[in-house]
Parts: structure tokens; C-alpha cells; sequence
């Protein structure tokens, strides 16, 4: 069996993936990259739970940071960066932990994954489209261009949907579900899930209002968030941005952002869940124990003083 040469932590959204990462990259001699989609944007921390420097155990992390809110984010972009940061890090003799629960960008970056062309100016059709129409008219001109596609997505992911639209227009056709594995880094997949997670989900979001996210959202927008197609779009700062304009008020902001996450988590569930390559850690048990556990299994060298976070 080859020895992996990369770790992915991966996982429903606060389940704990972050802090399991950075355990793991002192033990066994790495460093953090993100793969949450989010997170690549500049001052979108808040809302995307982005640990502080101060919280990260001194382990450097890569890929935090990137883009401007105003650009349109793309596992295609994002699989060009994080393959040179892999590169780079495994050429210095550094583990790459990858964490996030962005499951297709994840697959773009460490699983052999050719994406189809992209056309801007069909692009920017299909968005002002879905601006004026909606989704579900969108959905519904893809059900009768591919239905096989349609049944793949939910109609109400608009994003989905218009980069399915675009494929089909260039292409006649939308690529197969993604069934097969073929791992261009051989990689140890780590699961993380947890049967309260409603509960942990609830309070993330609160604890986000706490430390002040409407005022984040007012202040990107002074930055272009509402131009970002991505962006904007993102799980509590497209409620908040709903509530700035007046078409609920911050309470109801807040409860659509829990449904909208727990909705979220159940797609990331089924995703994961898929892939054959995970080996999810037991809820009950030290995450890292188990953890370390399989990394010694894989061949590294580990580390005893690994911190130790349930």
C-alpha cells in the first residue's frame, strides 16, 4: 500500500474539524490548508467560523484569505492554488492537512479531477437570470435540457444550477455523478461527525451574532459583498444581507441562518458519506487518539505530545 502523502479532515460544518487539524499537524509534522470555500475570502471571518491567529497552536496556515468578496469563487481556481501549496509543502517535507467541508473543492485538489471550461459572458447571462427569475426557472430549463442533471442538484442552489446550465449550453451535456476515485495524492481521509450537531450548530450561529456579524456583513459591503456571486451567497451573511434590505428582521435572519446550515450539514453528511476512502472518527472517543491512531497505520512518524481535544 502507498504511504499517504496527505491528511483531509473533512465533515459536516461545526462538527470540529479545525481544531482536530491543527492537532494533527503538530503531531505528525505539518501544516493547515483550508478547503472551505468561504474562508478564502478576505473578511469573511465571522460567519465562516475562521480561527484567529492567536487560536491556530502556531501552526501555519495556508489558503486563508485569498480573494476579494467581489470574486467568483471555483473548485477549478481553487484546485490550481491548493495543488501549487500541496507541491510546495511536501517538497519542504511538510504533511499538508487539508480541512474543510467543501467536498467538491476537496476532490479538485487531491483527486485526479478535470473540470469543464467556463464561458464569461454566459456565465453573467445565466447570474442575471438567476437574479431576475430565480432559481427554480432555472432548474426547470435544466430539467428539460438534462434531467439526469436536474435530479443531482436541489432547484433552490442557484449557483449549482447556473454552472450546470453553463456546462450543458457548451457542452450538450453535464458530467456524471462523481462515483469513481482516483486519488492523484494519496491521501488519509478523516471524518468528523457528531449526533448533536444540531445543537452545536444552533449555538455556532448564535456565538456568530454575538461577536458581530451584521456589523462584518455592513462592512463588506463597503467592500463589494453584494456584487460577489459566491460571496454573497454564503450561509449567514445572504440572511443578513436579507435584513439589511428589509425583508425580515435580524431574529428571523438568525433562524433562517440555523435551517440554512442544518440543511447544509445534511448535504456534506451525504457527500462524505459517499466516498469510501473515509474513516470516520467515533464521536465517544479522543478524536486525535483515534486519529493518530490511523496515522501511525499510514506510516508517519507521530509526535507524543499531541494536544488532545475530544
Amino acid at each position: 500500500m502507498t504511504r499517504p502523502l496527505v491528511v483531509a479532515v473533512v465533515g459536516p460544518t461545526a462538527a470540529g474539524k479545525s481544531d482536530l487539524a491543527i492537532a494533527l499537524a503538530r503531531a505528525v509534522g505539518g501544516e493547515v490548508v483550508n478547503a472551505d470555500s468561504m474562508q478564502l475570502y478576505r473578511g469573511m471571518d465571522i460567519g465562516t467560523a475562521k480561527l484567529p491567529l492567536a487560536e491556530r497552536g502556531g501552526v501555519p496556515h495556508h489558503l486563508l484569505d485569498v480573494w476579494p468578496v467581489t470574486r467568483t469563487a471555483t473548485a477549478a481556481d481553487y484546485q490550481v492554488i491548493c495543488r501549487a501549496v500541496i507541491d510546495d509543502l511536501l517538497a519542504g517535507g511538510r504533511t499538508p492537512v487539508l480541512v474543510g467541508g467543501s467536498g467538491l473543492y476537496l476532490r479538485a485538489a487531491l483527486d485526479v479531477l478535470d473540470f469543464p471550461g467556463t464561458d464569461p459572458v454566459l456565465r453573467a447571462a445565466l447570474e442575471a437570470e438567476l437574479d431576475r427569475d430565480g432559481p427554480l426557472a432555472l432548474h426547470a430549463r435544466l430539467a428539460s435540457l438534462d434531467p439526469s442533471a436536474a435530479t443531482r442538484m436541489e432547484p433552490t442552489n442557484g449557483r449549482r444550477v447556473v454552472r450546470a446550465l453553463e456546462v450543458v449550453t457548451l457542452t450538450g451535456s453535464m458530467p456524471g455523478e462523481l462515483s469513481s476515485y482516483e486519488e492523484l495524492y494519496p491521501t488519509l481521509s478523516l471524518g468528523v461527525d457528531r449526533p448533536d450537531l444540531a445543537d452545536r450548530i444552533a449555538s455556532r450561529v448564535d456565538r456568530m451574532w454575538e461577536q458581530g456579524l451584521v456589523d462584518e456583513v455592513r462592512r463588506l459591503e463597503g467592500e463589494g459583498l453584494r456584487e460577489g456571486v459566491t460571496a454573497s451567497r454564503a450561509l449567514g451573511y445572504a440572511q443578513v444581507l436579507g435584513a439589511l434590505d428589509g425583508r425580515w428582521d435580524e431574529a428571523h435572519a438568525r433562524e433562517l441562518t440555523r435551517t440554512a446550515t442544518r440543511r447544509f450539514a445534511r448535504r456534506q453528511r451525504a457527500w462524505f458519506g459517499r466516498d469510501p476512502r473515509v474513516h470516520w472518527l467515533s464521536p465517544d472517543k479522543p478524536l486525535v487518539e483515534q486519529a493518530l491512531s490511523l496515522a501511525r497505520g499510514a506510516g508517519w512518524a507521530v509526535r507524543p505530545s499531541a494536544p488532545h481535544p475530544s
